[in-house]
């Protein structure tokens, strides 16, 4: 049986890459460890198959040396105060699907004439951020007002995304890779990210997060569009980032979701902190962790007796975050963007686009799924 001689660092490499842990490989490739020690070599059929399971190309195993794989935009994302030294496959391919979604319906905006977004690029981070917020407020129609109306913060969430689809800005949430899911998104990994265009402007957020944090992502990554700029971020109202730019949008976004100036005027002194967290919460639909931010900002806690009651709020959250599938042609929306959908499957049928490269950039392989989708979206087949 013919052996395939591959470099025991690539191999290594793979499964770093991967994010999958040796044991759980190991299961399926019994002689993995010798592998990688160099003892002994896989047969082609052996490295096929382990190529796929790590979701490395193939012909990275014929490299003299591993690749250095970088993020191809900018990446403000900071672990325990370190940037990360190597992006996963599956950051990395929700990135790479993005990018060639936005590229996708930048070239429809242009065949149908679509007016540019103006406010993406439209402001620096020398402007204040309380102007910026109120901008963004009137560009998206979403206020206090709006958010109070909604029943719950996950209801005023799907508005706050419905909004954004509706200002001209494809927002995508998903917490795995394309439809598949056997490769969950890791949120400790990223949270979200912009890809800024003035005719395709794009958010993705990190659906495997908290409902709480997607909302702030939400926000913290339209303020980078507003700055028209793209980047991958780890979005947090607890993070004091070391980027100027990314303290600019953590302020907006905190600004843009709950108004320093109407918290003020409603904060009860003497309070008990989470009766208030709770009651103001309801009232802004926004997480509890936003609220227990603001709060600091408002002066009404010091930062580290809100770093200690974030912590505690986020366990509970994470402990209480089970969450379920939900139903797939509901979700499959959410997850790339309706306003991408839509345009795409109109393009579809109308011969613009082929089957093929629809099919590819939706992430499934089905016609009855792409039927469903259509039905879903209100697009006659």
């Amino acid at each position: 049986m013919m052996r395939v001689e591959v470099r025991p660092e690539l191999l290594h490499w793979a499964r770093e890459r991967s994010g999958l842990g040796l044991g759980v490989l190991a299961r399926r490739f019994p002689r993995l460890e010798e592998w990688e020690r160099g003892e002994s070599c896989p047969t082609f059929k052996q490295l096929e198959g382990f190529a796929s399971a790590t979701h490395t190309p193939f012909g990275y195993f014929f490299l003299p040396e591993p690749p250095v794989e970088r993020i191809p935009i900018p990446d403000f994302r900071t672990m325990r105060g370190e940037q990360p030294a190597q992006p996963s496959a599956n950051l990395l391919e929700m990135l790479y699907a993005c990018q060639q979604r936005q590229e996708w319906y930048r070239e429809f905006a242009r065949l149908f004439g679509e007016p540019e977004v103006g406010f993406v690029g439209s402001v620096t981070t020398a402007a204040r951020t309380e102007d910026v917020a109120e901008r963004m407020r009137m560009a998206l129609g979403l206020g206090v007002v709006e958010q109070e109306r909604s029943r719950t913060w996950e209801d005023a969430l799907r508005l706050f995304i419905a909004r954004a689809d509706e200002a001209g800005v494809m927002v995508m949430c998903s917490g795995v890779v394309l439809n598949n899911n056997h490769r969950p998104l890791d949120p400790q990994e990223f949270r979200g990210f912009a890809l800024a265009d003035t005719l395709a402007p794009l958010v993705f957020i990190n659906g495997a997060d908290t409902k709480s944090a997607q909302m702030f992502t939400l926000a913290h990554e339209l303020a980078h569009l507003w700055l028209g700029q793209s980047a991958l971020s780890d979005a947090s109202p607890a993070i004091r980032p070391d980027q100027e730019v990314e303290r600019w949008c953590n302020r907006v976004a905190a600004e843009l979701l709950v108004p320093l100036e109407v918290l003020q005027e409603d904060l009860r002194t003497g309070a008990d902190l989470w009766v208030e967290v709770n009651r103001l919460a309801r009232r802004f639909k926004v997480s509890s962790l936003v609220i227990l931010r603001r709060m600091h900002d408002a002066g009404w806690m010091s930062w580290p007796a809100f770093v200690a009651a974030y912590d505690l709020e986020l366990q509970r959250l994470l402990a209480l975050s089970k969450g379920s599938g939900g139903d797939f042609y509901l979700t499959l929306g959410a997850r790339m963007s309706k306003r991408f959908a839509r345009a795409l499957v109109v393009s579809t049928l109308e011969g613009q686009t082929s089957y093929t490269e629809a099919f590819q950039l939706l992430g499934f392989k089905k016609m009855e799924t792409f039927r469903e989708l259509s039905q879903q979206l209100g697009v006659a087949v």
